[in-house]
């Protein structure tokens, strides 16, 4: 259901960027025509320089309405970050055409000031066709820009800078025409030059939107990223529970999506699952700042400030895989003693688990140079399913247990007595109660000397499960 809002959204968007870039193409074509019949008729250089403009915004237009047709392609082969950049590449050359229709303008007024004034036909038309501009090019400009900042797209945003430009140049243009015509009327001679004067203006103010966007283009495809956007992507990733620091933050735009790289530094104790979660909450954070951005999190395992010297023992167990259980570390003449159980495959020889575990101990003691020797008890991991030739309640070795039991004043009662036989051996499991408020530290203790007690008793039990639950729980008392 998701995958078909986002499908509908997307589809959505592309259809009101297209259409929001073929009306400015109609908009621009019309107004570039007018424009330039007028400045032909009347000789106007204001007025072609205007048309000029216009004609710049058509070729801009025409290439916002393709750059935004070929942008909207999903990721391939080739592009696999997308075809946004198309848009800014299309940004990026519409400045050289408001560069090249600058020079030109600027040229061609300096040359009726200075080398050969051009007379101009006066009429009522060209003032008309001004005003209707003024009006168009404020309601595409809007319209443009509306759609522009809704979508992040800078092609169109490109495009209503243009059509912002021409609404001043043509204003410029209307005064320098009516100046011109006041001066023919009344002789003044210096006011007959405020047509070639208001078409410099106009050069003026496409160099300097030209400028602005020849900056921000540049910025888009050089993947520059404003750094207070990027400040605030890091203070909420920070600021996400479980993350210890952000070691690599990398960002870039490409048209109008924003794609990130992170490197976040987690606990080393983490689990797979929890690390999976602090990911999601990372990339959720990113996505506040960024909406919809495409976020990808590399994760360093770390240690952290309150670990123990049992969590780092285990860290170094948890990377070379093994299943570490009971560590001890008892303290002599301020060198630390460790003795360890470390579970290793049943069908690996002794020789082998015996080197393996060494180079386990050797890291243990790498790492943690206060621990001077590391005693570690090997056992089989098993990977075989058994199967009893017979489950059944022996009443004599249940006899043995209960009365191992008795001995422990702690335990107040064993039920659910489970006895096995595999080939000439017998396992057995027991429910054992205990208080509910007595330490695990002690209650290790307590089941530990019920087993010791119950094999001296009975010999033949070589395994015996005890599982210990509070006397809330009991149901059997």
């Amino acid at each position: 259901m998701m995958h078909a809002t986002t499908a509908t959204t997307s589809s959505r968007a592309r259809s009101e960027k297209r259409s929001v870039a073929m009306v400015s193409v109609l908009a621009a074509s019309v107004m570039t025509l007018l424009k330039l019949i007028t400045g032909l008729l009347t000789g106007s250089l204001g007025m072609l320089s205007d048309a000029a403009h216009s004609g710049i915004d058509l070729a801009g237009a025409g290439l916002t309405f393709l750059s935004v047709r070929v942008s909207d392609k999903p990721a391939d082969e080739d592009h696999p970050y997308g075809h946004g950049k198309i848009e800014n590449v299309s940004a990026f050359v519409e400045t050289f055409l408001m560069l090249a229709s600058s020079i030109w303008i600027t040229s061609e007024a300096v040359r009726r000031i200075f080398v050969h004034s051009v007379a101009i036909h006066y009429s009522f038309w060209p003032l008309l066709v001004l005003l209707l501009s003024i009006g168009v090019d404020l309601w595409r400009s809007r319209q443009l820009l509306a759609v522009a900042n809704k979508y992040r797209s800078q092609a169109l945003e490109a495009d209503a800078l243009h059509f912002a430009s021409d609404i001043w140049s043509t204003v410029a243009v209307f005064i320098g025409l009516c100046a011109s015509w006041l001066g023919g009327q009344f002789h003044i001679s210096w006011l007959r030059l405020a047509d070639p004067i208001a078409a410099i203006c106009v050069s003026m103010m496409i160099l300097y939107f030209s400028g602005k966007l020849a900056y921000r283009t540049v910025a888009a495809l050089v993947d520059t990223v404003p750094v207070e956007t990027r400040h605030r992507v890091l203070t909420e990733v920070r600021h996400t529970p479980g993350v210890l620091s952000v070691d690599q933050a990398r960002m870039r735009r490409s048209g109008n999506s924003y794609f990130a790289d992170l490197t976040l530094s987690l606990s080393r104790q983490s689990t797979f699952q929890h690390t999976e979660q602090l990911v999601k909450e990372a990339t959720e954070a990113v996505q506040r700042v960024l909406p919809d951005a495409d976020v990808v999190i590399h994760t360093v395992p770390r240690p952290g400030i309150a670990e123990s010297i049992f969590d780092k023992i285990r860290a170094i167990a948890a990377r070379n895989n093994v299943v570490l259980h009971d560590v001890s570390v008892q303290s002599f003449n301020d060198k630390l003693r460790v003795e360890q159980h470390i579970e290793v495959a049943e069908k690996m020889t002794l020789r082998e688990a015996h080197t393996f575990v060494k180079l386990i101990e050797q890291e243990i003691r790498d790492e943690l140079p206060q621990i001077e020797s590391v005693l570690t008890h090997i056992e089989s991991e098993p990977a075989t399913i058994e199967r009893p030739l017979s489950v059944a309640t022996d009443q004599t070795i249940e006899k043995h247990l209960r009365h191992a039991a008795s001995i422990l004043p702690e335990i107040i009662d064993i039920h659910e007595v489970v006895v096995g036989r595999i080939g000439d051996g017998v396992q057995v499991s027991c429910h054992c109660t205990l208080p509910d408020n007595m330490r695990m530290q002690r209650v290790h203790e307590v089941i530990t000397a019920l087993e010791d007690r119950f094999k001296v008793e009975c010999p033949e039990a070589n395994r015996v499960l005890i599982h210990p639950e509070p006397a809330t729980d009991n149901h059997h008392h």
